[in-house]
């Protein structure tokens, strides 16, 4: 059955969550289509863009990303305390830059409403658009909406771009978000779209190793400013909720590794210099490769260890988690 998205996003269990929207038609999202020989591949700079925007506007942070040919990967972080502290103005200023703003909220915010009542009203608008701020599911049909208008601008035509809704899965521990963004990460490699991780371009690997993200034409004209990816903050074992536990360093040598072996298929010749950071998560190489090679199609909805899943389930609603989703580490 189904399940509403308001049932699957539980941000007392965690702020990360695995976004996947995929294309409907025949035709690419990006990439080239066989049948018309037609180039899509500019279109993965609009995805680029606009999510970036978005992430300034909204109250979520982008850990990884990778755009491929039919579908496009997300791993988000929900910052409920920094949407917490925003004030009135500064949700107006955020939300009315993609939604028209009402003639009562006008009002309010030139001190023209007449009654206590048209200012409670008001009020009620800015905090019920201070809740979406911090909604994955609006972030995605700001972004989705926006690539579908255009895309069928473009192809001169009318009716679904998406498959449906997009994918969700929430990350509810730091090894189920490192494996899931190195999953991530590696899409291209694994797609042999690329020979490594520093040349997969639209991902967000290539942009934390290159400082920027690919371009190959002229940015999208947008009033904010763009929003850096989801930082690194180190130490796994320090208490921070300001960027994800891991190095940066640690986490693009073990991309960078485990990327260079699934495309060369070598499995029984991994290189004695294994990243330290493996040492950390306690796995050893067979597994990790197995984790970041097959991740999306070996675990679906959340994923965590049993007592992460077990609250989660708690919380969400659920009787119960199937016990396959808990993230085998060893």
């Amino acid at each position: 059955m189904t399940q509403s998205r308001q049932s699957q996003v539980s941000l007392s269990d965690t702020p990360y969550y695995h976004c996947i929207s995929r294309c409907v038609r025949r035709a690419y999202l990006c990439g080239e289509d066989k049948y018309t020989q037609k180039s899509f591949e500019h279109r993965r700079q609009w995805v680029v863009e606009r999510m970036h925007y978005l992430a300034s506007l909204f109250s979520i942070d982008i850990c990884a990303y990778a755009i491929m040919s039919n579908h496009y990967h997300l791993v988000l972080h929900v910052d409920e305390a920094f949407n917490d502290n925003l004030n009135h103005e500064e949700v107006c200023e955020r939300w009315c830059q993609l939604y028209s703003k009402p003639v009562l909220v006008e009002r309010w915010q030139s001190e023209q409403t007449i009654s206590e009542a048209e200012n409670k009203a008001a009020l009620a608008i800015i905090e019920h658009w201070r809740s979406r701020l911090a909604d994955i599911s609006w972030f995605m049909r700001c972004l989705n909406e926006f690539i579908a208008r255009k895309a069928n601008k473009e192809d001169e035509c009318f009716g679904r771009f998406w498959e449906g809704r997009f994918k969700s899965q929430a990350l509810l521990d730091e090894d189920a978000l490192l494996t899931c963004m190195a999953y991530v990460d590696l899409n291209p490699v694994r797609a042999k779209m690329s020979d490594s991780v520093d040349t997969s371009e639209y991902t967000s690997a290539y942009e934390r190793i290159h400082g920027v993200a690919q371009q190959k034409e002229k940015p999208l004209e947008y009033a904010f400013t763009k929003k850096s990816l989801f930082g690194f903050v180190g130490d796994k074992n320090k208490q921070s909720t300001e960027g994800i536990p891991f190095s940066l360093l640690d986490y693009i040598e073990l991309v960078d590794w485990s990327g260079r072996i699934i495309r060369e298929d070598k499995r029984g010749a991994i290189s004695s210099q294994r990243p330290s950071i493996l040492s950390q998560l306690g796995l050893d190489d067979d597994t990790w490769l197995s984790l970041a090679s097959s991740f999306g199609k070996d675990y679906h909805g959340a994923v965590g260890s049993l007592d992460a899943l077990s609250a989660y389930a708690s919380h969400t609603g659920k009787r119960w988690i199937a016990s396959k989703n808990q993230l085998r580490l060893h």
